[in-house]
């Protein structure tokens, strides 16, 4: 499986005055967070709530910022969360697309809507 790439919407839940901003996301399962560069965070005018350290693929510690509160949209799913600010590209991490109930297809490598729902998601709270 190669690298998985899906159109996702952004908007800052705060400020309703601004347009969601459309950004073309990397999908990774094995990231648990959502991130996004510097420049998203200051098109969204998104509120840094907290600096954390993060834990990179290659072992690396970095401090980032926190910010909030994000909405994500997915084809006709919805979730919001924080983000951490950090590299050049859109990382859509497991949490987020778990609250979005979706699904990686390898095959076709695509962000996808489980076949037995499509037009509603669905979430485990136990």
């Amino acid at each position: 499986m190669g690298l998985v790439y899906a159109d996702i919407r952004l908007e800052n839940l705060a400020r309703p005055d601004l347009k969601p901003v459309p950004v073309r996301a990397m999908v990774d399962s094995g990231a648990l967070t959502l991130c996004i560069p510097q420049e998203v965070a200051r098109q969204l005018d998104l509120a840094v709530h907290d600096r954390r350290f993060v834990e990179l693929a290659d072992g690396s510690l970095q401090e980032v910022d926190i910010v909030a509160p994000v909405a994500v949209y997915f084809q006709n799913r919805f979730t919001s969360t924080t983000a951490a600010v950090l590299g050049n590209e859109v990382l859509l991490g497991a949490i987020a697309m778990q609250d979005l109930d979706v699904l990686i297809d390898p095959k076709n490598e695509a962000l996808i809507l489980p076949p037995d729902r499509p037009n509603f998601a669905q979430m485990k709270v136990k």
